[in-house]
């Protein structure tokens, strides 16, 4: 199938430029535990939480619309419409939320009050930079865009860290002047300044914009507030320190968010392009099976392995991370395959429902970990979380029916069963069980994914 060889190609290309960083970065996690205390930690993780909710607020993602939009677009006129509606806006808005972050941060007397604002400012030309580029298909350029914003923003990490010892202000800075940099770069090679028009504006397309994009900011907010509270509960009812722990537990789930983050930027194209064809119940089903088999499978491997690698990576100080790592890793597996379905619905421009799935499932996170954090301490956080992104799941699954029905899994009992006994094992801690476990695991990965890692190799060999 054409189009699940395109999705593929592309996904590919934007994961050569984001892998080898991000793996990097996730290295250098024992760098960041053994020079930061906890507290630091918890102080940037706290930071980055709050931008990505305020993100959404300042931009209305306009950026994502832009994205959609440049995908329908067929002359240059209407390009340069959605360009500069895009830019313009988020540029302004910016500078309100800019003015009104600065005096309630004085207010508050926050002391990262101007890191704040230009690490919202770095996301925001990052989100027009990536959206850009993947707009005009430009994945080749996304790719190195990615891989170049994170190899100077590590690169600035270690020497502003170990060199300079700026302490938790590397974190800030580093992410801040890497983002900027690449961004207007790239801005400055699509050559966005020649398709800047004002007089290309209507009133009619600003509408239709915000009329797709206005509804994902409550379902992007959604996310973020899950998050949020989390670490406003954590910090409240524990310590600071144990939001440091926290954070470093999450770090790992992570690897999942980055291998479906790869796959996500270019299914939102591919789901768009498929509406006009005949086949396009099947393509999605066909991408939904190969999506689900290759995320549990990576689940998995992660829980399986980590008990051989978690006190490499990490020092004593932030060890009682371990404990809730396989809890928040199938969070996070539920979390992406409810992504799965948003890109079938932003396809259809019907961001509404992405909107109305996520109220009762953040209101739920919030009740259950109020309910229970005085309790269970960090569990209830993580479990709260993970019910959370059940229900989102679940409820999304059943709204999709509208358009088309996503088939059941022959594998997915046994996938799930397998996820609990190396769970299980997880818990034991015995170095010979977990080793079954890792190659039970391993064997059960490739069977289910054989005929997709087949053809990887095949390629290989023709190459080689």
């Amino acid at each position: 199938m054409n189009q699940k060889k395109e999705l593929i190609k592309n996904t590919l290309i934007i994961s050569i430029g984001k892998f080898s960083t991000q793996v990097l970065s996730f290295l250098l996690l024992p760098l960041y535990t053994s020079l930061l205390t906890t507290s630091e930690y918890g102080s940037y993780d706290l930071l980055n939480t709050i931008s990505m909710f305020l993100i959404p607020c300042v931009t209305l993602l306009m950026e994502e619309g832009m994205f959609r939009f440049l995908i329908d677009a067929k002359t240059d006129k209407e390009k340069s419409e959605v360009f500069t509606i895009t830019i313009v806006f988020s540029l302004f808005s910016f500078l309100i939320w800019s003015i009104i972050l600065f005096i309630t941060g004085t207010i508050i007397n926050y002391p990262f009050t101007i890191y704040l604002i230009f690490y919202i400012l770095a996301s925001i030309l990052s989100a027009l930079a990536g959206s850009t580029a993947r707009g005009l298909s430009k994945f080749k350029l996304y790719s190195l865009f990615c891989f170049l914003s994170s190899l100077l923003t590590i690169s600035l990490n270690v020497l502003f860290i170990t060199v300079l010892h700026w302490g938790v202000t590397s974190l800030f800075l580093s992410y801040i002047i890497g983002n900027s940099i690449v961004s207007i770069w790239l801005l400055f090679k699509v050559k966005i300044y020649k398709h800047l028009n004002v007089k290309t504006i209507k009133p009619k397309r600003v509408k239709e914009m915000l009329k797709y994009s206005l509804p994902l900011v409550p379902n992007s907010l959604s996310w973020t507030i899950i998050a949020l509270t989390d670490r406003l509960l954590i910090i409240n009812y524990l310590t600071e320190g144990q939001n440091g722990v926290y954070s470093v537990a999450n770090r790992f789930p992570t690897i999942i968010n980055t291998c479906y983050g790869y796959f996500n930027l270019s299914w939102k194209e591919s789901a768009s392009k498929a509406l006009n064809n005949k086949d396009k119940d099947e393509f999605y089903n066909s991408v939904y099976k190969s999506l689900q088999h290759f995320l549990i499978c990576v689940s998995i491997l992660i829980i399986a392995a980590l008990p051989f690698v978690f006190n490499l990576l990490i020092k004593n100080e932030f060890r009682e991370a371990y404990y809730y790592i396989p809890i928040l890793v199938i969070s996070v597996y539920f979390s992406n395959m409810s992504n799965f379905c948003s890109g079938i619905f932003s396809a259809y421009k019907d961001t509404k429902i992405l909107a109305q799935t996520t109220v009762v499932s953040t209101i739920l996170n919030l009740v259950l970990g109020f309910l229970f954090i005085r309790y269970i301490g960090l569990y209830a956080t993580a479990l709260a979380t993970g019910i959370s992104y059940v229900i989102i799941y679940i409820y999304r699954n059943i709204k999709l029916r509208k358009y088309l029905v996503l088939k059941k899994d022959n594998f997915l009992l046994t996938s799930f069963l397998i996820l609990i006994f190396v769970c299980l094992l997880y818990y034991i801690k015995n170095y010979i069980l977990c080793g079954i476990g890792l190659l039970v695991a391993i064997l059960y990965s490739y069977y289910i994914n054989k005929s997709f890692i087949d053809v990887f190799i095949n390629k290989f060999r023709r190459k080689a």
